[in-house]
C-alpha cells in the first residue's frame, strides 16, 4: 500500500522529479507511512503509542491524521501543512487532498453528565477518486462526499454530496 502512496504522490505532483525525491522529501510520505503503522496498532488496541506516533509526525510535517482514521490506497496530500483528519474519518482509494483541509466533527453528542459520548462516527466519509482543494472544511459523521467528486477551495460542507459533483464556495453544501 505504501508503494501506491508513493506512486500517487509522484503522479499527482507535476513538480516531482523522481520516486526517490518523493520518498526522501515529501512530508506526506512520512505522514502516511507513520499513519498506516499507527492505524494498525490502533486497531489492535495498543494504548498510547499510536497517538504518540501521530503527534510526532504532526509536529514534523504539519499534517494531523488521527490513528483511528481509515485511509484507502493511493492516497496523496499535496502541500500538507494544516491538514486535519479526524478519528472516525473514512477515506476511499485514489483520494487527493491539498493543504489546509479539515475532515472534522460537526458536534459531539453528550451524555447525562455533559461528557462527549465516545465510539460514535463524528467525521466524514470520502469515497473513491475525490479531490479536495485547499482550505476546504468537511464536517460531520453523516456527511459523505460521493465518488469522483471535486470539492473546491475554501468550501464549507456539512451535508452529503452525490457522486460526480463539483462543489465550490458559491454552491456550498451546508444545512441550515
Amino acid at each position: 500500500m505504501l508503494k501506491l502512496d508513493v506512486v500517487a504522490a509522484y503522479r499527482g505532483d507535476p513538480a516531482a522529479l523522481s520516486y526517490e525525491e518523493v520518498i526522501l522529501s515529501y512530508p506526506v510520505i512520512r505522514a502516511i507511512t507513520t499513519h498506516r503503522v499507527a492505524h494498525e496498532l490502533y486497531r489492535l488496541d495498543v494504548p498510547i503509542i499510536p497517538r504518540q506516533m501521530n503527534e510526532w509526525v504532526h509536529h514534523r510535517t504539519g499534517i494531523d491524521i488521527h490513528p483511528g482514521a481509515t485511509i484507502g490506497q493511493s492516497f496523496f496530500i499535496d502541500h500538507g501543512t494544516g491538514v486535519v483528519i479526524g478519528e472516525t474519518t473514512e477515506i476511499g482509494d485514489r483520494v487527493k487532498i491539498y493543504q489546509g483541509v479539515t475532515l472534522g466533527a460537526r458536534s459531539f453528542p453528550l451524555d447525562e453528565h455533559g461528557m462527549p459520548i465516545k465510539g460514535r462516527k463524528r467525521h466524514p466519509t470520502i469515497e473513491d477518486d475525490v479531490v479536495i482543494y485547499p482550505g476546504a472544511t468537511i464536517l460531520g459523521g453523516d456527511t459523505v462526499i460521493g465518488r469522483a467528486s471535486v470539492v473546491g477551495s475554501n468550501t464549507w460542507i456539512t451535508r452529503s454530496v452525490p457522486p460526480n459533483t463539483k462543489v465550490t464556495p458559491r454552491t456550498s453544501a451546508s444545512s441550515g
